[in-house]
């Protein structure tokens, strides 16, 4: 990434090694955001990078629509530079003037001057025509929603009456959703305490330790983050503990661990002596740091979880949860550059691996003892599809029923679909381990 560059070039780079070279969009912005010692410039270079991811397959359809030839293998930093451009005038809305003046001297700064003119006429066509090119984006679903095509028949064909509504939940703002340590502070005089520093905070209507706030923001400058009071959780997220029904005294394992956050909700609702499994080195670090910060306490393994001979003692568990790797269709909104990396040919291993880690881990459930098996995809192969085969495979397993205040019942298990109660999409099945 080249040096000195105003908040627009950054975001050509940085968005063109999420989309074309595949980057992680968090691995782009840590690169890029303490190059800015601007607060609006971070702020500007965040909204463009979300919304250039979010928005990709938009306006990178729409390129192809304004440019006599294709830029996007030739001058990758510059046809990212187009998608900003696009995103400012149609996404941010910003004032049109400025937002093409600016965009056109970043081509500049990005040692492409040749390219400024392409630039301006482009995002000049755009402002002529954008009615009429907005109509033919809006006519394929896979444009109108920004997704790509493989996915958005995915969706309808897994959830035709609903298909529409999740498309465009994920192209909308999540709240900021808070878990409030409920071994370090009350949930009320934690919205207080956020409520005295300015920012809007209710409490969840049905979720004990949920917090909600409009927007994002920092949450490492909100009172009570330094004393653990509480970690950034989606709701859908906090579900589990409830599902599980922990209490004190009993073994439980987290398998594909990571970050944390749902193990970290488990000790903070019962003494119980926890195992964590993830196989990221890094991403069990991220465990430790987020258990050491909310003073709680539990055994990591660095392992893979599909292997219990790697870390299994042979001791039984009482309580199971497996949150497993997954197509994370159902989390886009929060993360928009899944959109951009995930492919159709990646479910047929993903559900292999999904059904080899249940495998795994129930060998380890005592008798009587429960299993959660969680993802955030919403692809039923990934879901019901993955418990159902195990259970049909099984004469020990049986499904155990519940139902929540929003989403819906699958065939087997209970799925959540984005923008449901405002929560992200994700799927639940409860399983118990009959005794011999």
């Amino acid at each position: 990434m080249s040096k000195g560059l105003s908040v627009r070039a950054l975001a050509a780079e940085a968005l063109a090694s999420i989309a074309l070279s595949g980057h992680s969009l968090r691995e782009a912005a840590d690169r890029a955001l303490p190059r800015l010692p601007d607060s609006r410039d971070r702020a500007l270079l965040t909204a463009l990078l979300n919304d250039g991811a979010r928005w990709w397959p938009r306006f990178d359809a729409a390129l192809d629509r304004l440019l006599d030839k294709p830029i996007r293998r030739s001058e990758p930093v510059i046809h990212a530079l187009l998608v900003t451009g696009l995103v400012q005038l149609e996404t941010l809305e910003l004032p049109g003037y400025a937002a093409v003046a600016a965009t056109v001297e970043a081509a500049r700064e990005l040692r492409r001057p040749r390219l400024a003119g392409l630039v301006n006429a482009v995002l000049r066509r755009w402002q002529r025509e954008r009615e009429a090119l907005n109509a033919q984006l809006d006519a394929n679903p896979a444009t109108r929603h920004a997704h790509p095509a493989w996915l958005a028949d995915a969706i309808a064909s897994d959830w035709p009456a609903h298909a529409d509504a999740i498309l465009a939940a994920a192209n909308t703002e999540p709240p900021l959703m808070l878990r409030v340590n409920r071994r370090r502070a009350r949930r009320e005089e934690v919205a207080a305490a956020l409520v005295e520093a300015g920012h809007e905070a209710a409490l969840h209507p049905w979720l004990a330790d949920g917090l909600v706030l409009p927007h994002s923001t920092d949450i490492t400058r909100l009172p009570g983050f330094t004393d653990g009071q509480f970690a950034v959780q989606d709701g859908a997220a906090q579900v589990p503990v409830d599902l599980l029904g922990v209490v004190t005294g009993q073994r439980v394992l987290d398998a594909c661990a990571a970050p944390g956050g749902k193990a970290c909700h488990v000790l903070e609702r019962a003494d119980v002596a926890l195992l964590a499994v993830e196989y990221e080195a890094g991403r069990a670090t991220r465990i430790r740091q987020n258990l050491e910060r909310l003073h709680l306490q539990a055994e990591v393994a660095v392992a893979d979880a599909g292997d219990a001979s790697a870390w299994w003692d042979g001791r039984p568990f009482d309580r199971i949860m497996i949150d497993a790797p997954c197509s994370a269709t159902g989390v886009i909104r929060r993360r928009p550059d899944v959109r951009l990396h995930r492919r159709a040919t990646d479910i047929d291993a993903l559900v292999a691996q999904q059904a080899r880690i249940l495998s795994a881990c129930w060998e380890t459930l005592a008798p009587g003892g429960r299993l959660l098996y969680v993802t955030c995809s919403l692809l039923r192969r990934e879901n019901e599809g993955v418990v159902s085969a195990f259970v049909d495979s099984r004469d020990d397993a049986t499904i155990v029923p519940f139902t929540l205040p929003v989403g819906q019942a699958a065939a087997v298990g209970w799925q959540i679909l984005p923008g449901d109660g405002d929560l992200d999409g994700m799927y639940y099945a409860l399983l118990e381990r009959r005794p011999a």
